[in-house]
């Protein structure tokens, strides 16, 4: 056989290998990488559903009946059931900080050196603007499904003993790791609290 022709077959043999073997490689790392981004989205909500204590700053905005307001609170929690929330923004009420250990909650105004505790209060267990009280809540949760779009992973979170917060949505960076924003809606569904996360760290 001629050797120009037996060259050429040997080109064309190797040619389909390694188009063959492109095309392998392309295949599995685009399975590697879409069954990676899966997993990540699971680790990235079991991190967030398992962290001992962070500090966060938010901004708040509470929308009622009559008007909108708006403020920058800086939160600290550590577990079990320490958490603590401080005004930085309006001037009017910057210093006030209520503190919750256990069953005690203290209100103070760090400014006028004013101090209130309150042993066994009503309300201390579902303070709406917490993140830990969100993750609390989305493990009781019967359903503890996710939903992943642009970005993000959304968690939705139902709370049945209070018909003004009772939805609850987490929205977190698939970038980052972290929270970026939270929606509490009433009933009917309505947004009563937006909360936009400006800096957080988990410890």
């Amino acid at each position: 056989m001629d050797k120009n022709k037996i060259l050429k077959k040997m080109i064309i043999i190797i040619s389909i290998i390694a188009i063959f073997l492109i095309t392998f490689f392309y295949i599995t790392k685009s399975k590697k990488i879409k069954i990676g981004n899966n997993n990540s989205s699971q680790e990235i909500i079991e991190n967030i559903l398992n962290i001992s204590s962070y500090e966060s700053i938010i901004e708040v905005e509470v929308n009622s009946n009559k008007n909108v307001n708006r403020y920058i609170i800086k939160q600290n929690y550590i577990t079990p059931d320490m958490s603590e929330q401080e005004i930085l923004e309006p001037q009017n009420i910057k210093g006030i900080k209520i503190t919750k250990t256990g069953n005690e909650l203290k209100v103070e105004n760090t400014n006028l050196n004013i101090s209130k505790i309150y042993n066994n209060y009503p309300y201390m267990t579902d303070n709406c603007m917490d993140l830990n009280t969100f993750i609390e809540t989305y493990k009781q949760n019967g359903k503890q499904e996710f939903e992943e779009k642009d970005n993000e992973i959304i968690l939705e979170a139902e709370n049945e003993e209070n018909p003004y917060t009772k939805y609850r949505i987490l929205y977190i960076s698939k970038e980052t790791g972290k929270p970026t924003r939270m929606e509490v809606k009433d009933n009917s569904k309505k947004t009563l609290i937006y909360i936009l996360y400006k800096e957080v760290k988990f410890q």
